[in-house]
């Protein structure tokens, strides 16, 4: 006789979410074991689902793949566009043609390589193997934007590594769901002309997107100041909406238009990337909690040796061969080559593209997926860690500039000034200056200072200190002037003029404010 469903009642509601708060708080106390231990968040949060699977103590039977994959491209959306928002462009606008290539030539390289390397060595057909291929062969754009932002790198590299990570997605995705489409896979030069379009669709998107948006914002004054962090994220969002109903890589579109929003002068900047970076934490937590409850981990033991052969394939054959022929027009040292290498760091993107033969019904897509965990799981714990080790013994760290001051801007619409709140760091130079030594532009003055708690009125005379908050007031005309005085004084010191720290663009670090 079946039994019948009983309705959801508000009991079950307060434990759901209970159950949901614990999770959530296990997974914040696990962000702090990761930055104490050096390990992956990502593993930890894997290992919170694994804990509450079917194997575990939660004893928790979760085999939809299908949902699965739909919130893991809903929070990979999320994770662009945090990563996108906090993507400066003065430091990424010089890797963008190096990134290009390495997100499209060394794709191809890396997932011709390693799909021979199944191949062959492992025996997979060849379908399976070119799946295999092209979804290990993106990078994580949540494991490199965690892990590079930690690792004092120049910026060069640290540029080059964040663009491909954002822009890989789209034409890998491209990849894997036309490999995984019943009947013959279609000839190259198709497949090439489809990602093609779709990047240039996305990007013409993004771009448009993220201008409007960024104009809108700056234009339009929202009643109230939490307003702008959720408008900032629903219009990346919307571009990758716009872009994949145009049949476009919305993936690169949120990227972009995330990237265009994020070096726009916005109001409530600081809250607004705050915001972002509590939502992304949420995708990721949540996202990879869910992988590890959809993964059966007694599955996964006939499927280790394949995955550490195809890993040994992709990470010292597939993946160095790929950046070499990407990068060779570019002239850049080896050691640069080197690490670029080594940090192509996996995460949750293939484990959900691994949910697309799973879905598509595929033959041993459920083998697919097992070597696809195993692999990000045992690479992630080897590369994460030993990348900051490898930075230091290649001589790459970057450990070279002050510390950029914290600046967040209020419009003043009927006075038609501004108030720029203005927090000085440890590292800021701006610490033993006078206030008179500012030369703040005219129209521009400090009319506050909170030192300890407590606030006071500053003389010209006034030493300013590190840990303390000014208040600036500014009008129309001046606001960009002052706003990039103050960045030159906390790179420069009191002696920015004449140390090539005027204030312009060029040698200053991008501020995000509001522009009217």
């Amino acid at each position: 006789m079946r039994r019948k469903e009983r309705p959801l009642t508000v009991h079950d509601l307060n434990q759901l979410l209970l159950i949901c708060s614990l999770v959530l708080l296990v997974a914040v106390a696990a962000v702090r074991i990761s930055s104490r231990s050096g390990l992956p968040s990502l593993l930890l949060y894997l290992g919170i689902g694994i804990a509450m699977g079917q194997d575990g103590i939660g004893n928790v039977t979760f085999n939809n793949a299908e949902l699965t994959q739909v919130i893991g491209y809903a929070a990979l959306v999320v994770i662009l566009a945090e990563g996108g928002l906090g993507t400066k462009w003065k430091e990424i606008k010089p890797a963008l043609p190096a990134a290009a290539v390495l997100s499209l030539a060394g794709i191809a390289v890396s997932v011709g390589v390693t799909a021979a390397g199944a191949h062959y060595l492992v025996g997979l057909e060849w379908r399976q193997a070119l799946i295999i291929g092209a979804v290990v062969s993106s990078t994580d754009a949540a494991a490199v934007f965690s892990v590079l932002r930690k690792v004092p790198l120049p910026s060069r590299v640290t540029g080059i590594l964040e663009a491909e990570s954002g822009f890989n997605d789209a034409p890998v995705v491209i990849l894997v769901v036309a490999f995984s489409t019943a009947g013959p896979v279609e000839h190259w030069y198709v497949l090439i002309a489809e990602i093609a379009l779709e990047l240039a669709i996305g990007a013409a998107i993004g771009l448009a997107v993220g201008w409007l948006g960024a104009y809108g914002l700056r234009h339009v004054a929202l009643p109230a100041s939490g307003l702008y962090p959720i408008a900032v994220m629903a219009i990346a969002v919307a571009a990758y909406a716009a872009g994949a109903m145009a049949h476009g890589s919305g993936f690169l579109a949120v990227y972009l238009a995330a990237m265009v929003l994020g070096n726009a002068k916005l109001p409530h900047w600081p809250a607004t990337r705050g915001f972002a970076e509590g939502l992304g934490w949420i995708a990721q937590i949540g996202m990879f909690v869910l992988l590890g409850l959809l993964v059966t981990p007694h599955d996964l033991l006939d499927d280790t040796w394949p995955a550490i052969v195809i890993g040994l394939i992709l990470t010292m054959v597939a993946r160095p061969l790929g950046v070499i022929a990407s990068l060779l027009p570019f002239r850049m040292p080896w050691q640069e080559k080197a690490l670029m290498s080594w940090a192509g760091l996996r995460g949750a993107v293939p484990i959900i593209l691994a949910t697309i033969p799973m879905v598509n019904g595929v033959d041993e897509s459920q083998r697919i997926f097992n070597i696809v965990f195993v692999l990000v799981v045992v690479y992630t714990l080897i590369q994460g860690p030993t990348l900051p080790w490898l930075a230091r013994k290649l001589s790459l760290g970057d450990s070279s500039g002050a510390a950029d001051l914290g600046i967040e801007s209020a419009p003043l619409e009927r006075l038609r000034g501004h108030l720029l709140s203005v927090a000085i760091p440890k590292g800021s130079r701006m610490h033993g200056v006078e206030v008179g030594e500012l030369r703040m532009p005219a129209g521009a003055a400090v009319t506050l200072v909170v030192r300890n708690g407590e606030s006071f009125v500053p003389q010209p005379t006034t030493v300013l200190q590190r840990g303390d908050e000014l208040l600036v007031v500014a009008t129309d005309p001046v606001r960009d002037a002052a706003e990039r005085r103050l960045r030159a004084v906390g790179q420069g010191g009191k002696l920015a003029g004449w140390l090539g720290t005027a204030g312009h663009e060029g040698h200053t670090p991008e501020w995000r404010g509001n522009h009217r």
